[in-house]
């Protein structure tokens, strides 16, 4: 008869310690935990029962060339600052294998990767080692201790949990929804998200070092921003502002980002055609969800695109009102980032919270395409130069608008709109299909709304607002026909741009106003009405 410590089997019980770790529902290969919270596993053995005087259980904890050793304590209690094993039952059983239930915590500030974990027995005659199988480690925003923490349930709910979500495109005065599914618990979504670290240039780099960082959402953060956009790696999507979507697809014909992301797995990580901005966010809000990082998709209207960083942008109009395609600098009537909570202990105290991360390539950080994160509190408070990117995402939402007009080279006259840009950030409302304006959390003054304005000839106009003239201010009505705009205008992305200069003939003053806007569909509204339905047997 054998008396010698056999193990049998491992259990490590995915369904409960799911569920446990609010993992139940994502789909992956392996088990799915969140650090700095315990995990239990069951170990079957044959031989006598176990004993820790006479046997040593050693758990071997590994992540690529990194790995840790973690003996197995009768006593003491689950650690957040380092990793622990516990013996919480040792029940013998004198009719078949006998079974220990080990709890194993991770600390909260542990690298988000997939770990395999290893079990080493050491008795008196002996010393085996077992392969136990591989568990993905993510964030823990239900962790007071993990660096994204966030307090309420309900926002843990919204922006970690939830799967659904609204876009807002459009512009200020014509705000469009449209659904997103943002498909984190489709199967394999969560292996693909994780794909997104591994190749990484950062990891390609330097391997040890890139695992080591993921202990920081800042540093997975910056590392997803680049990765979703194919402009300077393996990225996921390549962006197309054409309006020439042969090739691919539109990005107006995505609806989720479960295709997306599983179309770069199959094809061996080539770029999918096509995204654009709420593509590369909602995608990017995918990813970081499944992380275990909480995320929002986040609309500014009247976004300002300011590549020679003077916090100005110059349009340019001829004396007919033409906008002409002069400088770098634009303004798109939306553009969507993300937002992602996390603790910035790197500036300082006061800038926790929501974090600006823009994946649409626009301009290099650090000679990556990528933006943020940008702190929304130093947004707020105009503090520019605080990492990362803070004074591209403040131009965004802030940026002067220098209005010009030219002839032959010539500039006749400018005027300075310091209202348009940033004139509303919102994101959607949580627990609701509404709409939430947080433009208050960006702005410290709310700009004022773009206003609808009519002119009179013979009359003094400054800045766009006219003033009191005589004779008593007209208006000068200009219709679009629908033939003029039924091909391209109409078009879910595309804008009509109408434009008017007043000159006043004696002193040949001109002004310029201009509105972009685009056109919204007809919504078509269904309705079910309460019904029973007998099925016969």
């Amino acid at each position: 008869f054998d008396t010698e410590f056999k193990l049998r089997s491992i259990d490590l019980q995915q369904v409960q310690n799911q569920i446990r770790h609010k993992t139940d529902g994502l789909s992956s290969s392996t088990l799915v935990l969140r650090r700095g919270q315990a995990f239990t596993v069951t170990i079957s053995y044959d031989g006598r029962p176990f004993d820790p005087l006479k046997e040593n259980l050693i758990f071997r904890i590994v992540l690529g060339p990194l790995s840790v050793e973690v003996p197995v304590s009768r006593l003491g209690h689950s650690s957040l600052t380092q990793w622990s094993a516990v013996l919480e039952r040792n029940i013998p059983d004198p009719t078949g294998p006998h079974a220990l239930w080990v709890s194993l915590s991770s600390p909260a500030s542990a690298s988000v990767g997939v770990y395999t974990l290893q079990m080493r027995v050491e008795t008196r005659l002996t010393v085996r080692s077992h392969l136990l199988g591989q568990f993905t480690l993510l964030c823990n925003p239900w962790c007071p201790a993990d660096s994204v923490f966030l307090q309420s349930e309900d926002l843990r709910t919204e922006f970690v949990r939830s799967d659904i979500g609204l876009l807002f495109k459009g512009s200020l005065g014509n705000i469009v929804s449209r659904p997103w599914s943002f498909d984190q618990y489709e199967k394999g979504i969560l292996d693909i998200s994780m794909k997104l670290l591994q190749l990484s240039p950062q990891h390609q780099a330097d391997l040890g070092k890139d695992l080591q960082n993921r202990s920081n959402p800042v540093y997975i953060s910056r590392v997803i921003s680049a990765m979703v956009n194919s402009n300077d790696d393996k990225g996921v999507l390549m962006g197309n502002w054409s309006n020439d979507y042969s090739g691919g697809v539109s990005p107006s014909q995505w609806s989720g980002s479960a295709d997306i992301l599983r179309k770069w797995a199959e094809t061996q990580f080539s770029p999918v055609k096509y995204g654009q901005c709420w593509v590369f966010a909602a995608v990017m809000c995918t990813v970081m969800r499944a992380l275990g990082i909480p995320t929002r998709v986040v609309t500014n209207f009247n976004s300002a695109h300011d590549t020679n960083r003077n916090i100005v942008i110059e349009e340019y109009y001829s004396e007919m009102g033409e906008k002409l395609p002069i400088g770098r600098d634009s303004i798109w009537n939306f553009h969507m980032w993300v937002e992602s909570w996390m603790k910035r202990p790197d500036l300082g105290r006061g800038y926790d919270g929501w974090q600006v991360l823009d994946p649409t390539p626009q301009e290099k950080s650090a000679e990556m395409f990528r933006c943020g994160p940008a702190a929304v509190k130093a947004i707020y408070h105009q503090k520019v130069d605080a990492q990362y990117d803070v004074p591209f995402v403040y131009a965004a939402v802030n940026a002067n608008v220098r209005t010009v007009i030219v002839r032959d080279g010539k500039v006749l006259t400018t005027s300075t709109d310091k209202n348009r840009v940033g004139a509303m950030i919102c994101t959607k409302h949580p627990g609701s299909l509404r709409m939430q304006d947080i433009t208050s959390e960006y702005k410290t003054e709310m700009g004022k709304r773009q206003k609808k304005t009519k002119y009179s000839p013979n009359c003094s106009v400054k800045s766009m607002i006219p003033v009191s003239c005589t004779p008593p201010a007209v208006t000068i009505q200009h219709e679009i026909s629908f033939k003029d705009y039924m091909l391209t205008e109409a078009a879910e992305d595309s804008l009509v741009n109408l434009a008017v200069v007043i000159e006043d003939v004696k002193s040949q003053e001109r002004v310029l106003a201009s509105e972009e806007f685009n056109i919204r569909s007809p919504s078509l509204n269904i309705q079910v009405y309460a019904c029973t339905i007998h099925v016969a047997i």
